[in-house]
């Protein structure tokens, strides 16, 4: 087969990474891709957001699968466009993708099939909002309605911290993202991560996960995409994964069916964990980054088969199979994410390190600049190990850390520490 992965992060480097090894995949492109990808597959300068230029890379290069990585092509309506042109696409709808794109969408579905999640308003000015806040009081969540690249959401412990989210959504920092805001009941728990394929009409577990989100060790600081993660997660028991999809991800799934908007890609299930019982943080419609990496380093190779068989509509015939392991990621970061960074530093190092599949370096921002490695994003690389136990894939993933030379990076170092 002849694949195309959109996408230039290290989720994206994962799901290449993974798809590589199996025998299925003949040749690999990546579109825009990144520095860490080139001896996996062919770098492809493609606007990934615009479906007739994607079906046209497609048609040129006889490309069998489009592995949709990121979000903003989903919102952009691209699946859509591959399967009217009849390109085979694992990744949802459009409309199908407003689980992640709206907030508000997402709390409309859960309180048409019940599933259970915080209570909620929403609003499209700030003056109700704040109303709303004081009357409410704190702890609070304040959410922008849409895609915000991972920065929309503030957890407020105080009615000032909230009113100021407010303040900031309606005044722009989000862009249109902030247009709209969803306030929500702050939910007590522990956070962990939920990843099922769906086709439309069956759903296959295939993982769990438990993200940093706070930029600081022992969870301070603000909110960034993540600065690590590891899998499974203990937290998420099979009790609690039984649950989640009697009561969360099938009527979820059946819901969207209903509309006539049936989900067809990975749906992937924030949730908060408190007495034994799950609730509803939050849908993502692509694999999150970093649990990407981890999930994909305990996959391997049946990856590009699960993902097949979800995008041809045959996943009731399909089985994970896992291996008694255990992945952890550590994502080094530019000084000053998820604030100001400066872009272009050189990271050395990198080419005296392991690779195989117990330890991976994955590329999530950088490009090759006059044969040097440069820093070009906020969160940078992704030290990813795999061991027999979550201790065994830490040190081997702080190993990995500890061998690159960019003193321009930073890096939690408790990633894991619930679990350890």
């Amino acid at each position: 087969m002849n694949i195309l992965i959109l996408g230039s992060g290290g989720r994206e480097h994962a799901l290449a990474w993974a798809i590589r090894q199996n025998p299925k995949c003949d040749r690999l492109f990546v579109a825009p891709g990144n520095a860490g990808m080139e001896p996996l597959a062919r770098l492809a300068d493609l606007d990934i957001l615009c479906g007739p230029d994607v079906i046209g890379f497609c048609e040129e290069n006889a490309i069998d699968l489009v592995v949709i990585g990121p979000e903003a092509p989903l919102a952009a309506g691209v699946a859509d466009a591959l399967r009217a042109a009849g390109i085979l696409v694992f990744g949802p709808s459009r409309a199908a993708a407003m689980l992640e794109a709206s907030k508000a969408f997402t709390k409309e579905v859960c309180d048409a099939c019940g599933a259970p999640t915080a209570a909620w308003a929403r609003f499209v000015a700030a003056e109700p909002a704040r109303a709303y806040i004081r009357e409410k009081g704190a702890p609070i969540v304040v959410k922008a309605d849409g895609l915000a690249a991972g920065k929309g959401v503030t957890v407020a412990m105080t009615e000032a911290e909230a009113i100021a989210a407010i303040d900031d959504a309606f005044a722009g920092a989000f862009g249109a993202a902030g247009a709209e805001v969803v306030i929500e009941d702050f939910m007590e728990g522990e956070e962990a991560s939920f990843f099922v394929l769906c086709d439309g009409v069956d759903c296959l577990p295939i993982g769990t996960a438990q993200d940093h989100k706070r930029v600081g060790d022992g969870d301070t600081g603000p909110n960034t995409g993540g600065m690590g993660a590891y899998s499974p997660a203990p937290v998420l028991t099979q009790a609690i994964q039984d649950q989640v999809m009697a009561e969360i991800l099938r009527p979820t799934v059946a819901e969207m069916a209903r509309r006539g908007t049936p989900f067809q890609g990975v749906l992937y299930a924030g949730l908060m964990i408190r007495d034994g019982r799950a609730r509803l943080v939050e849908y993502n419609v692509r694999f999150g980054d970093p649990e990407c990496q981890v999930l994909m380093m305990r996959l391997g190779a049946q990856a590009l088969d699960l993902i097949l068989a979800c995008a041809q509509g045959r996943l009731g015939t399909m089985a994970v199979r896992w291996a008694d392991d255990h992945a952890l990621t550590v994502v080094l970061a530019a000084k000053g994410y998820p604030g100001r960074y400066e872009k272009g530093s050189a990271i050395g190092g990198l080419d005296a390190l392991p690779e195989d599949s117990f330890r991976m370096v994955f590329h999530a921002g950088t490009a090759r600049q006059d044969g040097r490695i440069v820093a070009t994003g906020g969160r940078v690389l992704a030290a990813t190990g795999r061991g027999a136990t979550l201790a065994e894939a830490h040190a081997r993933a702080y190993a990995l850390v500890d061998g690159i030379d960019w003193p321009e990076g930073f890096c939690r170092r408790d990633i894991g520490w619930r679990a350890l």
